[in-house]
């Protein structure tokens, strides 16, 4: 008989402990709740919006971050996930009261749906679908300016909420005082919008973009998030440098969209270039990211002038 050397034994077992042994832990596929999702909220009067992302971190913790009807992405530092059912909590923004917010869901058939608890203990029902990736394979082509608010001033292509305080002064579009937002009754999907603004001193606004991503616009002052201050997708993105000319001068916006990716142009300087925004912002008003939506102007926050709003669609 021929013999073996013992070397190639030693080599032989060792392959096929490699073989036969588990597969380890990060090379198992992830939870199914893994993943970004677009969440519907019942209990505002109309329909709110929300958001979630859970991820994986290590051998299998998850974290994530959310996003309620209103306020910014929170950070989630454990996503329980066990039996098809999703629970975490996160202490309160912009909520009343001082519980933790408590979210459960149930995934079943690749959809989500369960409570979120706020802090007073009132029960929202909500459902979840996964968020579209909204890649681009080709570069747009621009259609024919369309002029949301020029010099004439009028809101014939507005829809104002309840409790509105925005008017058409001199050409200019003017929310006097705190009151609801004003919408535009075409929605778009990837465009290039050019708008011009000015607010007093303390004040705040902002515009989202397809009513699902708000770029902010505030009077920042020096302890402001840099992702909730003047240029900022709210939550989200902060600008990469301050061009803000300061309270009372008007100021330009040159906003692009395609698909997630937004470049923002405040002052002739691009502040955020083609960067994507991972969700929806606070006060979202429509849910699912793969549909297109208006341009929401907010007013419920402050004064604020606008004028010269022209957006280009994609064709």
């Amino acid at each position: 008989m021929r013999s073996v050397c013992p070397f190639s034994i030693a080599v032989l077992t060792a392959a096929a402990a490699i073989v036969s042994s588990p597969t380890p832990a990060s090379a198992q596929a992830p939870p199914p709740i893994v993943g970004r999702w677009d969440l519907t909220i019942q209990g505002q009067g109309r329909p709110a919006c929300g958001w979630l992302e859970v991820q994986q971190s290590g051998n299998g913790v998850l974290v994530g971050r959310y996003v309620g009807w209103n306020g910014s992405a929170r950070p989630v530092s454990r996503v329980g996930f066990a039996d098809n059912v999703m629970r975490f909590a996160v202490p309160p923004q912009w909520e009343e009261g001082k519980s933790d917010v408590q979210v459960e869901g149930t995934l079943k058939d690749d959809a989500l749906s369960g409570t979120i608890t706020d802090p007073a203990g009132k029960p929202y029902q909500w459902t979840g679908k996964r968020a579209p990736a909204l890649k681009r394979t080709t570069p747009p082509q621009w259609g024919s300016p369309i002029a949301l608010f020029e010099s004439a001033g009028d809101l014939s292509k507005w829809e104002p909420d309840p409790n509105s305080q925005w008017r058409a002064v001199n050409g200019v579009l003017t929310n006097v005082k705190p009151g609801g937002n004003i919408v535009s009754k075409q929605a778009f999907t990837d465009f290039k919008l050019h708008l011009e603004f000015k607010y007093p001193k303390g004040s705040n606004s902002g515009v989202y973009l397809r009513s699902q991503y708000e770029v902010q616009i505030e009077d920042s002052p020096s302890y402001a998030v840099p992702d909730e201050s003047l240029a900022g997708v709210y939550g989200f993105l902060a600008p990469e440098a301050d061009a803000a000319k300061g309270p009372d001068q008007w100021q330009t916006y040159d906003i692009t969209l395609v698909g997630r990716r937004v470049t923002v142009v405040l002052n002739g300087t691009t502040v955020i270039n083609h960067r994507e925004i991972a969700g929806t912002t606070g006060e979202a008003r429509v849910c699912d990211e793969s549909q297109p939506g208006p341009i929401m102007l907010q007013g419920t926050e402050g004064s604020i002038e606008y004028r010269h709003i022209v957006l280009t669609p994609a064709k």
